[in-house]
């Protein structure tokens, strides 16, 4: 069975270019953000973890050279990408990833109406550990990534 790619997700938050941020994004933001989508679903919150935080946070700084544009990395992991502005956090990118849960059916395990498959990775139950990163790219714009192990969206199987 082969992954499914996550689809591009283009953020836009806030309404000025900014330099900094004043918005944080601790390993425990991603973590509670995720978790409490998970337990809407009745799935195993996930963990952080720390080798695939550090996939995350190379991946993620590679990218400021590249303007952040959004690219996937094509690695070992499960990944959700955002990139936007102002004062956009780690958890603000885990909301947005989220407003995709009414477009999954789960009678028919497909995205109906639009994109579901960010919100299908942070709810794939057989996903139990995250890392996540948070870079400000040279335009001004932040990227985020989110890594998941064992990656989800496998093709087939059903998120929860």
């Amino acid at each position: 069975m082969g992954f499914h790619k996550f689809l591009l997700a283009i953020y836009i938050f806030g309404s000025a270019l900014a330099h900094f941020s004043l918005a944080q994004s601790s390993p425990q933001d991603y973590v509670d953000a995720h978790n409490a989508a998970r337990a809407q679903v009745g799935v195993q919150p996930i963990t952080w973890n720390e080798t695939v935080a550090a996939y995350a946070r190379r991946y993620a700084s590679s990218r400021v050279a590249e303007q952040c544009s959004m690219e996937h990395s094509g690695g070992p992991y499960g990944e959700n990408l955002a990139e936007g502005y102002g004062s956009m956090s780690g958890s603000d990118a885990v909301e947005f990833w989220l407003t995709e849960k009414p477009n999954y059916d789960h009678n028919s395990n497909s995205c109906v109406g639009g994109e579901c498959l960010h919100y299908t990775q942070i709810v794939w139950g057989g996903s139990l550990h995250l890392g996540c990163a948070r870079v400000q790219c040279k335009n001004g714009w932040w990227f985020i990534t989110c890594n998941y192990y064992p990656p989800g969206n496998i093709e087939g199987e059903r998120p929860y």
